[in-house]
């Protein structure tokens, strides 16, 4: 009996005895006729906790990684994603553990789409970090199902590469022109064409009004408006025109001082200006559009579509940089991704060292695929131990991001070598960061 007389004959015998298709076993030997594949279900989720040093040997609490592990019925099938929020591992493991395993447990993990809307909405309030970084664990951790199980990496599902490389860029510190000038130098050698210039800033003197607050940083606002330009034009003059250069704000000053500063750089050219305004400031995006050309790269702190959506629709900013999981994971991502196309937005997804090499991955397999994909923060350095922990963990050569073709997201858990770096559960606040009269400035 041929393939197509088996299907003839399994339809004919669930009408025959008046079973509705879909609830018979005859319909259930129908799909895996279609398909060739046994039906699949999510019989475990797991949370993998480790917090393991930096390149140099160093540990912080800004290295706790957080992955979520979706176990299914098939033998040795299973998916990892990031679910990694520094600041809160406890309270994410926990909606994994405790609301998101029970609520998948028995369901089909190749009904991504289903699956992600189901526990986006089980909430009923929604779009919080916490949830998101969550929700991203369990929905990267799909993707990964779902490419493993079609024997491709995930970017080919979304329509396949569009580039070869991803091209991304790094970091340059300095507290004045000379320091920075050099410090780009020294990126250039490594072979990134796209630098980000962080001001180091200058030791703010102590003042009246800090006297006994509780204080981790302060930073004088008024002090990177007066120094950033002659810093942009110093790197200019001694790296060349050559070099992409970029300006990151972190939203740190008053909106007013930030439009005023990005007029200013417009004859040094800035790749984009990132970070201009806290999300609680984004209505200045318009002011800013307004007067200046300098490109915008915004998003990283963005955890909801009302936040970063009419910004696209608007035309009021050039790249869309959200952090992966704070916006809920791969799915929602790529939407954006093509929602950006449509409106030549460009992507650079956020991409810090507390994202977990998981998360990295995801960002390539984006980046590959995206048609607008615009550029990948990527300074990060992965040590021995995240490697090690790791396996396939992205490389970086000469300024452009590689991931391994493996089907799926291309990276594995080394669940042994996790352990040997226990994660930490307390504190792990960020801040507080204030200006020189007291005030406390957003992070």
């Amino acid at each position: 009996m041929n393939r197509r007389e088996c299907i003839s004959r399994l339809g004919l015998a669930a009408g025959a005895v008046g079973i509705p298709e879909s609830d018979s076993a005859a319909a259930q030997t129908y799909r895996q006729a279609t398909r060739g594949l046994p039906p699949l279900k999510i019989t475990n989720v797991k949370v993998i906790l480790t917090n393991p040093p930096y390149a140099n040997g160093t540990f912080s609490f800004m290295q706790r990684l957080v992955i979520a592990k979706v176990e299914t019925s098939e033998p040795g099938l299973y998916g990892l994603g990031c679910a990694s929020f520094v600041f809160r591992p406890a309270a994410v493991a926990a909606v994994i553990e405790k609301y998101l395993r029970p609520f998948i447990v028995g369901k089909d993990p190749e009904m991504i789409s289903d699956l992600f809307q189901s526990m986006h909405v089980s909430t009923l309030w929604r779009t919080g970090p916490i949830h998101n970084y969550a929700l991203s664990g369990v929905d990267m951790a799909l993707w990964d199902i779902k490419g493993k199980r079609a024997g491709m990496p995930v970017y080919q599902l979304l329509g396949g590469k569009t580039r070869s490389a991803i091209q991304c860029y790094a970091d340059a510190s300095g507290r004045d022109a000379a320091e920075m000038a050099e410090s780009v130098k020294k990126t250039q050698e490594r072979g990134f064409h796209h630098v980000r210039l962080n001001y180091s800033g200058r030791k703010v003197p102590e003042t009246p009004a800090l006297a006994g607050m509780p204080t981790n940083v302060v930073i004088d606002p008024e002090e990177w408006v007066r120094e950033i330009p002659g810093i942009f034009e110093g790197v200019r003059k001694a790296c060349g025109e050559e070099v992409e250069l970029i300006q990151h704000l972190h939203g740190q000053l008053p909106p007013q001082s930030t439009i005023g500063l990005a007029k200013r750089l417009e004859p040094f050219r800035p790749y984009f200006l990132e970070d201009p305004f806290y999300p609680e400031d984004i209505g200045y995006l318009k002011n800013l559009r307004q007067v200046t050309t300098v490109p915008i790269g915004t998003s990283e702190k963005f955890v909801s579509e009302q936040e970063y959506v009419g910004l696209v629709t608007g035309r009021l900013i050039d790249f869309i940089r959200i952090h992966v999981p704070a916006i809920g994971g791969f799915t929602k991502s790529w939407k954006l991704a093509l929602l950006g196309e449509w409106f030549a937005i460009r992507t650079a997804w956020h991409a810090p060292a507390d994202l977990s090499p998981v998360g990295h991955a995801a960002n390539g397999h984006l980046d590959l695929a995206a048609p607008n994909f615009g550029i990948q923060e990527g300074s990060v350095v992965h040590g021995d131990a995240i490697r090690e922990i790791f396996p396939g963990t992205p490389t970086i050569r000469n300024g452009y991001l590689f991931i391994n073709e493996a089907p799926g997201l291309g990276i594995d858990v080394n669940e042994k070598a996790a352990a040997k770096y226990p994660c930490s559960l307390e504190d792990g606040n960020f801040g507080p960061k204030r200006g020189p009269n007291g005030s406390i400035i957003g992070n």
